[in-house]
C-alpha cells in the first residue's frame, strides 16, 4: 500500500528488502544502526524519484492519512528507528 502512495505522488519504483544475511558489526552495520533487537530483521528499502523537485512534493505521500492505515495496527515497524536520505546517481549500469 505505501508503494502505491509513492508512486501515486510521482515514484517511478519502491523496492522493499527483507534482511536474509546482514551480520552484526564491531563497529557499524544495519543492525547496530538501528539498535535491532534478537527477535526483529532489517529491512532496507528506496524509492526511485525521477528528479529531486518530484521526491520533493511526493513526500508528502507520508503525510497521506492512508499511510497511517497500513495493516492492522499502522505502520508495522518503529519509525524512529528508520535511516533515510537523498543520494544523486553516480553510476548506474
Amino acid at each position: 500500500m505505501a508503494a502505491a502512495l509513492f508512486k501515486e505522488n510521482g515514484a517511478l519504483s519502491v523496492t522493499e528488502c527483507w534482511g536474509d544475511d546482514v551480520p552484526d558489526g564491531v563497529v557499524t552495520s544495519f543492525p547496530l544502526a538501528v539498535q535491532k533487537q534478537s527477535d526483529e530483521t532489517v529491512v532496507f528499502s528506496w524509492v526511485i524519484w525521477p528528479d529531486k523537485a518530484t521526491r520533493d512534493v511526493g513526500a508528502a505521500a507520508m503525510a497521506d492519512p492512508r499511510m497511517t492505515r497500513i495493516g492492522p495496527q499502522g505502520v508495522p515497524f518503529d519509525a524512529k528507528r528508520m535511516i533515510f536520505g537523498g543520494f544523486r546517481v553516480l553510476l548506474s549500469s
